[in-house]
């Protein structure tokens, strides 16, 4: 019996890595250039606490692209 929603690996290079840790990597990259263009128009003054407005992004790219982009 095949199961349509088994977790799966990713392999790189040999390397075989979870999804949840590729979707983590991406989801960085992300925020990274999310905070970078905030910060370009001057929005970061807006928050509070922009570290964790910055956790906050981080949290929310990997579940969007772990759940979209890189279905496991």
């Amino acid at each position: 019996m095949v199961t349509l929603f088994s977790p799966h690996q990713i392999v790189l290079g040999g390397f075989s890595l979870p999804p949840l840790l590729v979707s983590g990597l991406l989801a960085l990259a992300c925020t990274s250039i999310t905070i970078r263009i905030l910060n370009k128009v001057r929005w970061h003054r807006f928050f509070v606490s922009p570290p964790l407005v910055e956790l906050s992004l981080t949290i929310i790219y990997t579940v969007l692209i772990g759940t979209f982009v890189i279905p496991s």
